[in-house]
């Protein structure tokens, strides 16, 4: 990857306030986070490293948000993405899923919009909705916890 293409990755993750951004480019992968220190200065870690083999897990390995709860068990659907979240597709329509809501895997269970494209969130899981973790407009960060399906 060329230092162009890391710089102009570097100054996305900087102006768009993102705390993590994850880049695989064939052998390549590139992870930028950012941290908050104490003094409230924000400080940025670049990392580039070659992919040694293929995985067949998904590349979704941010840390979990500190949002998650400790007491509930359950499985917890998170963003693949930062964006606005939405719980229908349309302000009239009805939720795709509420506390209570019994889903299968492949179930849509929200919408989050990034750059003006909607984009639907399937379920990982089957189970009932336990907890929806976000409200309906609120932005979301890569990594945060939708939902608990327990």
């Amino acid at each position: 990857m060329d230092l162009r293409k890391l710089k102009k990755l570097i100054d996305l993750v900087e102006e768009s306030g993102i705390s993590e951004l994850e880049l695989t480019e064939g052998e390549e992968k590139v992870r930028i986070s950012r941290a908050l220190m104490h003094s409230s200065a924000p400080m940025t870690h670049y990392v580039s490293t070659p992919q040694q083999h293929a995985s067949a897990a998904p590349a979704a390995s941010a840390p979990a948000a500190p949002v998650a709860p400790a007491v509930e068990e359950g499985q917890i659907i998170k963003s693949p993405m930062v964006g606005t979240f939405y719980r229908a597709s349309s302000p009239d329509a009805k939720s795709f899923v509420d506390v209570g809501s019994s889903i299968s895997a492949g179930d849509t269970v929200c919408i989050i919009e990034a750059m003006k494209l909607l984009n639907e969130i399937e379920s990982e899981y089957a189970g009932v909705v336990k907890k929806i973790f976000v409200e309906n407009g609120q932005p979301v960060e890569y990594g945060e916890p939708l939902f608990l399906i327990g």
